[in-house]
């Protein structure tokens, strides 16, 4: 029987006048890749943050490991890995420093060393953040969000200003962490990142989800087009392009 990581009904955030995620309701299979693609704009960072407990209040019902973000936010962040969309260090920190600091925050935490050799880092070990590569930095967030052995994961826009080589070597390694019994959820403006890597996606514009299903069943409704992608399937949604 498949069992739900994550259920999420009539989410709602505001901002003022201002309705983010504007109702929302889903759910996440444990083991599942989940993509939360859209616009920048959307409201894809903001509903994520909500799940993760770091945005309040919020209207709805939400539950993540049959754990609720604001009564349960301690337990919670023991259980999950979160990258966030924007994240930086100190010039002088070193990668090690890095991951030691992070594992005090948690009751548990995983070796630093086979973390690095998780994701490819194992010899920058000592080399200072400033020294390390865009790739090299995502890669350092993908550790910094597994250093607890989470059970439920969260990439923020993982792969943005990453060249292709490396956008696909990050592909790989989220890929990698499905295979280790882990739920992902993935959020990205990249159509072709939610086609490669998610079994489900959520498509999101304006607040609301207005499409949700397996990438290959959203393409297989888009008629006249040849070799469609998610991205005609948001334009044949919204009458709007992708980019825009």
């Amino acid at each position: 029987m498949i069992k739900a990581a994550i259920v999420v009904k009539d989410l709602i955030k505001r901002y003022g006048d201002l309705t983010a995620v504007d109702g929302v309701s889903f759910e996440v299979y444990e083991n599942e890749i989940f993509g939360i693609v859209g616009p920048n704009g959307a409201g894809k960072t903001t509903m994520v943050e909500c799940l993760e407990g770091l945005k309040f209040p919020f209207e709805g019902f939400v539950r993540i490991l049959n754990l609720d973000p604001k009564a349960d936010g301690y337990k919670l962040k023991q259980r999950i890995g979160i990258q966030l969309q924007e994240g930086n260090f100190p010039d002088k920190i070193k990668v090690r420093e890095v991951l030691e600091l992070f594992a005090s925050f948690y009751t548990n935490s995983l070796p630093v060393e086979s973390l690095l050799e998780k994701v490819g880092l194992l010899d920058k070990v000592d080399n200072y953040f400033e020294n390390l590569s865009g790739g090299q930095k995502q890669r350092l967030s993908i550790a910094l969000a597994l250093v607890n052995d989470p059970q439920v994961v969260f990439f923020d826009e993982l792969t943005t200003g990453l060249d292709p080589h490396a956008r696909r070597a990050m592909w790989e390694m989220v890929s990698s962490i499905r295979e280790t019994g882990k739920t992902v959820i993935l959020v990205t403006h990249f159509m072709e990142e939610a086609e490669q890597l998610c079994d489900r996606v959520a498509i999101v514009d304006h607040g609301k989800i207005v499409a949700l299903d397996t990438p290959t069943n959203l393409i297989r409704g888009i008629d006249n087009v040849s070799n469609p992608s998610l991205e005609d399937v948001f334009l044949a949604i919204t009458g709007k392009e992708m980019r825009e």
